[in-house]
């Protein structure tokens, strides 16, 4: 750690839960956020600004102006340019000592069976259950901790799923894939712009817990907030011995 990184880091740094040894596990650590959107603009800023060594983005969509209402990652310089892109020159402005891969592609199996074994917590900033399926499968495969998020409306909820642990639930025991959820659209249903900095700065809260190793992590827990009356509630996860996921 040089005397640049000491500075930068130094509020990380007096906290005794984290330190030097902590903040050294965050430059060492490495993380794929999945989604560079209203969840994944907050997420990639302040890993990017707490000084996660290496960060990869995975998104196939490109800035809209609709997007800029919630989406703080990005401005109107960024309009038509692809997220992740946008996203990775906002990170680098805020702290180029991280390394950024942006990929701009689509997060199928493939892609994410190639990706997840790479990194150290995976963070989903989607907004279909689809995708989030498919990452959960990855994790799964794969034993890596998994913060999940959603958010739509004045609703939103956050969890963990730890695949580390075989007692710990993953996303598809709460969510089975055959549950036939219908996916809402934040074009149809709108969404309260601060809803998705809410949720995502806990995203992030929770991978830098994970990846500094310090805290207790949210697993086994979902958190949901209402954000009309901002009232939080919470239910407790267990794993689902048939889930065809994760059960094998």
């Amino acid at each position: 750690m040089t005397d640049d990184d000491l500075l930068r880091y130094s509020r990380h740094i007096l906290l005794d839960e984290i330190g030097i040894e902590g903040q050294q596990r965050l430059l060492d650590a490495k993380a794929l956020i999945v989604g560079s959107g209203g969840l994944g603009s907050p997420v990639a800023l302040y890993l990017a600004s707490s000084g996660v060594g290496r960060i990869t983005l995975v998104d196939h969509d490109a800035v809209s102006l609709t997007n800029l209402q919630r989406q703080i990652a990005h401005d109107m310089s960024s309009l038509d340019q692809p997220k992740v892109e946008s996203a990775a020159a906002r990170m680098a402005a805020l702290n180029p000592g991280v390394q950024v891969r942006a990929l701009n592609a689509k997060a199928d199996a493939a892609l994410l069976n190639a990706e997840v074994p790479r990194v150290d917590v995976v963070i989903d900033c989607t907004d279909n259950f689809a995708t989030r399926h498919l990452v959960n499968a990855a994790c799964v495969r794969h034993a890596r901790s998994l913060v999940s998020g959603a958010a739509i409306g004045f609703d939103g909820q956050i969890s963990v799923y730890d695949s580390r642990s075989r007692e710990q639930p993953c996303y598809a025991c709460l969510f089975p894939p055959e549950s036939g959820f219908e996916d809402v659209a934040c074009a149809t249903m709108g969404v309260f712009a601060p809803m998705v900095g809410i949720i995502g700065s806990m995203q992030a809260a929770e991978a830098l817990k994970l990846l500094a190793g310090v805290g207790e992590p949210l697993a086994g827990r979902l958190l949901m907030l209402d954000g009309r009356r901002m009232q939080w509630s919470e239910i407790a996860m267990q794993r689902d011995p048939q889930c065809a996921v994760c059960s094998g």
